[in-house]
């Protein structure tokens, strides 16, 4: 991994001669040996940095569990060559299960998992890596949808019966929290779907997760066989840090054919290799605290598909606090009329462009314009045949280089938490009322005398977001007049636009994707020149939300459709979906962050062209 420095104005290098003063992997290995050896119970925070920095501690000051199997995984990996035939061997022992009770094949997968737990098959998908195997879906929403949409695409490929398809799909479920319920409840009506159907689920059903967890408490009540997460036995990552090296990573991976003794030798990383990632977490930290910390990523092209996973690292990791925080930008063409000038004292953008030896470099040509105009810019440049997983653990390194310079801890995720309660508070309080529509949350959104109509097929609610001056008449003048002031003073940096539906495996899902990030363009980065993610919840909420509820300084808009979908034979609503959605909004309301909703007519190209005008309105009034 080579690494070259463009405008590094101020200068890094104090902040790469802190972390080597420092020698944290020396201090680490020692620490995480002792951990192994005598347990966590004798670690006192106060005494090492580097066990408040990638442990967690309760309020008493105790360490509960350590997050530094990241880093340990590929140290281990080093004195056990069988982990790879290991993990081979119980893939077959999974297949053969299958084949002996359904005489099946294995056809398909689902993942159902949240955040950490999921974008890293999102990535493998997108990558390529899993055309070999059985066809993954990711089941990271609790959307109806979106598991009717996964089913109807399955029986579409197989053209077989639903019990038959049954019969041949692997579900796994996955959660690294306690107190994650998502899962359980995909899992809970995937199993109510075999069982409708006469098919015996426990050959196709595994999970992974802590002892004692609501995922543990479900699937072991069902006779589900529970695998380690870590091929070592511990329990020592973070949901995100679950890749590339848990049995959550290397799973899909082996069942698609993927050489796992190459993709776990590859995250050994050279002392040079990890002297790089400190340079790269120094001059980050640097460029951040000059201002600019909306690192705009630049992936070559086959790498693409990695482009949320890296999001989500830095983001869940090192967004929770208001003092300082990272973005990384993505999903963005790189256009220099929508940057303001290198000398401009708002500029706040940096540039990551990665790339490959013996590849063409990505916009190089604008990487080159980028470099000469002045903007700070950073390339990294891999090995011609350097696997995924390399540059993956270079990231991990990275990251906590930035934690450590800026004495953060990068393996909670205290916001994710915030939103997880109120779901679960809203979600209780639907089940005795008979529905989510029944609730006060809900009743008070709806009601609200702060909320406009559009086109009778669009509805824009305020109640989280001041209007300044006299309320304009129409929604798009008041989205236009929030947005105006929120910009004067530069309460907000950056933008979200958030669907909650499925908007990967729905063609009209695909649709309002694509007319969002229309808007994601046309309004906020060209108009405004601020960054703006375009993304699907509830999961943004278990990857970058972290930063958006703890570090602040975003815009949000949350979407979605009164029209919502269901499964009635497994009784399958949307109700904890739209839990999630007003829970999403309370969040960031009780962070006193500027958020605003918006719900659909339906999922209509009438309500899609509706949405559209009403963006194009908005950029007009600014």
């Amino acid at each position: 991994m080579l690494l070259s420095l463009y405008n590094d104005r101020p200068s890094s290098e104090a902040q790469f001669a802190a972390i080597r003063k420092d020698s944290p992997i020396e201090r680490l290995k020692a620490l995480d040996s002792r951990a192994n050896r005598k347990g966590l119970d004798g670690l006192d925070p106060n005494r090492n940095r580097l066990i408040r920095i990638g442990m967690e501690i309760n309020a008493q000051g105790r360490v509960t569990k350590s997050g530094y199997g990241v880093f340990d995984l590929p140290w281990q990996a080093a004195h056990h060559r069988e982990w790879p035939g290991g993990i081979a061997e119980e893939l077959d022992q999974i297949r053969q299960r299958i084949r002996q009770v359904h005489g099946s094949t294995l056809r398909f997968l689902i993942w159902a998992g949240m955040g950490g737990s999921a974008e890293d098959k999102n990535m493998y998908n997108a990558v390529g890596l899993l055309k070999r195997g059985p066809r993954c879906y990711v089941l990271d929403s609790t959307d109806p949808a979106k598991l009717k949409n996964i089913l109807a695409d399955m029986s579409r490929r197989s053209k077989l019966p639903l019990s038959k398809i049954l019969k041949s799909t692997l579900v796994v479920g996955m959660a690294m929290g306690m107190t994650s319920y998502e899962p359980v409840v995909n899992l809970q009506k995937l199993a109510l779907l075999y069982e409708r159907n006469k098919v015996d689920s426990r050959p196709n059903f595994i999970y992974m997760t802590l002892p004692g967890s609501l995922l543990d408490q479900f699937a072991s009540s069902q006779d589900y066989q529970r695998v380690e997460l870590q091929p070592d036995h511990r329990n020592s990552t973070a949901g995100r840090h679950s890749a590339p090296l848990t049995r959550g990573s290397l799973y899909p991976l082996g069942l698609s054919g993927v050489d796992l003794e190459a993709w776990i030798q590859a995250t050994m990383l050279e002392d040079d290799e990890i002297d790089a990632a400190w340079r790269l977490a120094a001059f980050l930290d640097a460029q951040g605290q000059a201002g600019r910390d909306k690192v705009t990523l630049i992936l070559p092209r086959e790498w693409a598909g990695a482009s949320l996973w890296t999001k989500q690292d830095f983001e869940e990791s090192l967004g929770k606090s208001e003092r300082q925080g990272i973005k990384i930008v993505i999903d963005e063409r790189i256009r220099l009329q929508n940057y303001r000038p290198p000398k401009d004292p708002h500029q706040d953008r940096l540039f990551l462009a990665v790339q490959r030896r013996g590849s063409p470099a990505t916009e190089g040509r604008k990487i080159a314009l980028l470099r000469h105009a002045g903007y700070p810019l950073v390339t990294l440049t891999a090995p011609a045949r350097c696997e995924l997983s390399r540059y993956m653990q270079f990231i991990h390194y990275a990251v906590f280089g930035l934690a450590q310079l800026r004495d953060m801890n990068f393996v909670t995720q205290p916001s994710v938490e915030l939103y997880k309660s109120i779901t679960n508070q809203l979600h209780a309080s639907a089940e005795k009322l008979g529905g989510i529509e029944k609730t006060e949350a809900w009743e008070q959104m709806r009601n609200s005398p702060n909320q406009a109509r559009w086109r009778g097929r669009v509805s824009l609610f305020y109640d989280g977001a001041v209007v300044p001056g006299p309320a304009p008449a129409t929604g798009p003048e008041i989205y236009a007049a929030i947005l105006r002031g929120l910009t004067a003073d530069r309460e907000i940096e950056y933008a979200e636009l958030t669907c909650f539906g499925d908007t990967r495996y729905s063609a009209r899902g695909r649709a309002l994707r694509t007319r969002l990030n229309r808007a994601a363009e046309s309004l906020f980065r060209s108009r405004l020149k601020m960054p703006v993610d375009v993304y699907e919840g509830p999961a943004m909420n278990h990857s970058y939300h972290e930063m958006i509820i703890g570090h602040g300084k975003c815009f949000s808009t949350i979407l979605i459709s009164d029209a919502s979908e269901e499964i009635p034979s497994i009784g399958y609503t949307a109700d904890y979906h739209r839990a999630q959605f007003l829970a999403t909004i309370g969040a960031l309301a009780a962070r006193g962050r500027p958020v605003v909703a918006m719900a659909l007519r339906d999922m209509e190209e009438a309500s899609f062209d509706a949405l559209d005008e009403f963006f194009r309105q908005a950029a007009r009034y600014l």
